[in-house]
């Protein structure tokens, strides 16, 4: 695939970094998005030491205007938006937190950034993706909202209980299969991303997956060629039930 232009939100650290990271490395014009605009300078001057190029924005996701200045500064630059990467998320929930302990402030906030945040970005960056030739959207989701998996016994997922998190995941992947739904007569493919358990802030030393690993299904589904899917749910190459 040609050279796009791709940003990515909450991708000062983690993840979002390491994907940022991936794509420069292929030349692709990268626009690392933070809602601090500091830790996204910093972000950029961590990639600029190794080499690689990448623009900062101030967006966070959960303020209105901050959504809508950035897309007023990506369409001023570029003109475009060739993939948007939608990183950012929060985990409110101390582990072992049960269904009927979660408050309701938890299950707002949560919602508000993984699921509310990530529809308005992509409205207000929606489009710039359509002035693409290929556009790709790449929504973040996690293991954890598959509904299949949730009720299922014999899964490994079926003791880890996060409840507002895991809704919040599975509300992303829906919103993922109704977007595609809607843009499938056109050139923007839509789908969501499982990155795998990460040694990250939010996955813990624990986590059995280094960071290079869990930034891999994003770079695939943001460069998909023509011929890929769209309306799917992945981690790295495989489609996961729903």
């Amino acid at each position: 695939m040609s050279k796009r232009i791709i940003l990515i939100t909450g991708a000062n650290k983690g993840i979002g970094l390491e994907t940022a990271r991936q794509l420069a490395r292929e030349g692709h014009t990268v626009i690392v998005a933070a809602r601090d605009g500091a830790k996204a300078e910093g972000a950029v001057a961590e990639l600029a030491r190794d080499g690689l190029k990448a623009e900062a924005v101030t967006l966070d996701v959960t303020d209105a205007a901050s959504i809508a200045r950035a897309a007023e500064q990506v369409g001023s630059r570029h003109g475009k938006l060739d993939t948007l990467i939608n990183n950012a998320g929060v985990v409110n929930e101390p582990w072992g937190t049960t269904t009927s302990q979660t408050t309701l402030a938890q299950w707002r906030d949560t919602f508000e950034a993984n699921v509310f945040g990530l529809v308005a970005v992509t409205q207000a960056f929606l489009p710039l993706v359509r002035k693409s030739e290929a556009g790709r959207i790449v929504n973040v989701s996690s293991i954890l909202g598959s509904l299949t998996l949730h009720a299922e016994p014999s899964s490994p997922i079926y003791d880890m209980k996060s409840v507002a998190y895991d809704s919040s995941k599975s509300a992303v992947n829906q919103y993922t299969i109704h977007l595609a739904h809607e843009l499938r007569d056109t050139t923007i493919k839509v789908n969501s991303a499982h990155p795998g358990w990460v040694k990250t802030d939010l996955g813990g030393e624990q986590a059995p997956m280094e960071v290079e690993d869990g930034a891999k299904t994003s770079v695939w589904l943001a460069t998909l060629p023509a011929d890929g899917p769209t309306g799917g749910f992945f981690h790295m190459h495989d489609r996961l039930p729903w």
